[in-house]
């Protein structure tokens, strides 16, 4: 064999090698977000499961304020028919994602100052312990937040970079949508005495 020949097939075969090694780096590191992906609606699933209990305990309380209790299950029931699968992250399923669950938050909210006007309430312990559920529940899914966008951090870096820019391109890996702060997160509520 020429000289020039084994060159030519030493070239091919790293750069063979090198396909093959990112393009596998690439498929693990999507895999990653999709898996926090899971973390993250696994999370707000076990928020949601979490409602029903919160609202017949304060309804026994407080039947009265049944449109407010009445907009947290209507807010729950549109939260857990979005659903977007890891493969299809797009801005606008992010947004719509988003929007759902901030409206669960909101309700959520509007049912716990709602508590605060009821001290036998406020001191039952199924109600109590829910609530800590609940807080825990929203830590839990910061955090699965947090992971997912570092998951898609890490992930849309490597896609961008050169020359796995190259073969993500080819190849069809798609930059991930990062979750945002919600609209209006940026003003702090207001506590009035």
């Amino acid at each position: 064999m020429k000289k020039s020949t084994i060159i030519i097939l030493v070239i091919l075969a790293v750069i063979l090698l090198w396909g093959v090694t990112a393009y596998n780096n690439l498929v693990s590191k999507e895999e990653n977000v999709n898996q926090q992906w899971s973390n993250v609606e696994t999370q707000y699933q076990r928020r949601a499961d979490l409602i029903p209990n919160l609202v017949s305990t304060v309804k026994g309380y407080a039947s009265h304020e049944s449109e407010t209790l009445q907009g947290v299950v209507e807010a729950r029931s549109k939260a857990t028919q979005i659903t977007v699968s890891g493969s299809d992250l797009t801005p606008e399923k992010m947004a719509e994602y988003q929007k759902a669950q901030g409206a669960v938050s909101s309700a959520l909210g509007k049912l716990l100052a709602i508590a605060e006007n009821y001290p036998d309430l406020k001191a039952n312990q199924n109600f109590l312990e829910l609530q800590a559920q609940l807080e825990g529940s929203d830590n839990r899914i910061s955090v699965a937040r947090i992971n997912y966008n570092n998951a898609a951090k890490d992930f849309n870096t490597t896609i961008r970079r050169f020359p796995n820019n190259i073969l993500a391109g080819i190849c069809g890996f798609d930059k991930c949508t990062y979750f945002e702060a919600a609209e209006g997160a940026e003003q702090a509520p207001q506590v009035e005495f």
